[in-house]
């Protein structure tokens, strides 16, 4: 008899260390959890404010961006300006799609995987040029208004 409360008095000494143990980890798993998701949607709403799917951010975030690049690209040389412009803010469009798309996948994945880096961005470049092609396309066909500043008079 003894030893069968020897016996359960280590059992229950085990099942507490072990739910002692188990309780740290939960902790700590959501924690990273909560991390993760609040990263995700840092990432999620920063990407949206430089993506093309929010219309008001070019005068706040994009054309700054796309000028500074111009900008820093004019001192090389001046004829510069208006061809690096046009690359920045097309950059600062796909880099806007590649933080969604990261953001997203840290918000809505349950298990962790891996992150296809060239991946994203083949998607990324492949996205922001059909979305610059088919803005091109809508401004050639009248259906969209060009901006002033490729106007003709």
């Amino acid at each position: 008899m003894e030893s069968f409360q020897e016996v359960s008095q280590e059992l229950s000494l085990e099942n507490q260390t072990i739910t002692e143990q188990l309780e740290p980890t939960v902790s700590e798993e959501f924690k990273k959890d909560i991390f993760k998701k609040l990263r995700g949607g840092f990432f999620l709403v920063l990407g949206y404010l430089l993506s093309p799917l929010c219309w008001w951010n070019d005068l706040l975030f994009n054309l700054p961006i796309a000028y500074g690049f111009g900008y820093a690209c004019s001192l090389l040389s001046p004829k510069l300006l208006l061809p690096c412009s046009i690359i920045g803010y097309w950059l600062s469009n796909i880099v806007g799609i590649l933080l969604m798309q990261f953001g997203s996948k840290e918000m809505f994945q349950k298990e962790p995987k891996e992150h296809n880096l060239k991946k994203e961005l083949i998607t990324g470049l492949i996205s922001s040029t059909a979305y610059t092609l088919l803005i091109m396309l809508l401004i050639q066909l009248k259906i969209l208004d060009s901006p002033v500043l490729f106007s003709n008079g």
